[in-house]
């Protein structure tokens, strides 16, 4: 087994995790993308203008390499949880080109420096604010997972698609008869367990 580069398999696996988030949009009417699916509102679009924020903050800002994007959400004076939702006015496609300039970005930074390079993110207090660029693309890496998690089950409550992206679902074999048999075993055995506790 030859040796691998640190950077590269950690961005391969951010790579995933992106495409995966962006991959929920696909054949979405503009109200399903936007609408709130759980009680704090989450919703597919908002996750995707939140990582783009996190993309240019840790693997930009942080290392004083900022893109010069606007990102008024982001602004003290703005509204609690902007940066988790799509106005109106903000576009689908807008959010999602943000998103990809955030990737382009932050591998310029990835590529500029050495995993062991420190930034300072300004949002953290003084003196705990300083992080190694590994550590920020570990940061990246983790979140944006997370919220691939979060949009893979928001988009099987809008219309049931699951799974990593077209083609290639990762889910077990078994069609719409055999999904209802297995959430039914499922429930099943919550209700007992939850008669004998």
């Amino acid at each position: 087994m030859t040796p691998s580069d640190p950077k590269a398999d950690l961005l391969l696996s951010l790579q995933a995790a992106r495409d995966s988030v962006l991959w929920k949009l696909d054949g979405l009417s503009e109200y399903d993308v936007r609408r709130p699916l759980t009680p704090t509102g989450t919703n597919l679009l908002g996750l995707v203008k939140h990582l783009a924020g996190v993309e240019l903050g840790y693997l930009g800002e942080a290392f004083g390499r900022p893109s010069g994007e606007p990102l008024p959400w982001l602004d003290a004076a703005a509204e609690s949880n902007a940066d988790m939702w799509a106005t109106a006015e903000e576009s689908r496609d807008g959010i999602v080109e943000l998103y990809r300039r955030a990737w382009a970005h932050a591998g310029a930074t990835i590529e500029a420096l050495a995993p062991e390079d420190v930034g300072a993110v300004p949002w953290w207090p003084d003196g705990r604010n300083e992080l190694t660029l590994r550590q920020a693309l570990v940061r990246v890496l983790s979140d944006t997972h997370r919220h691939a998690g979060h949009a893979d089950i928001l988009r099987e409550l809008v219309d049931g698609a699951v799974g990593l992206g077209p083609g290639g679902n990762s889910m077990a074999p078994g069609d719409t008869a055999w999904w209802e048999a297995y959430r039914g075993r499922l429930e099943s055995a919550a209700r007992e367990a939850g008669e004998g506790a």
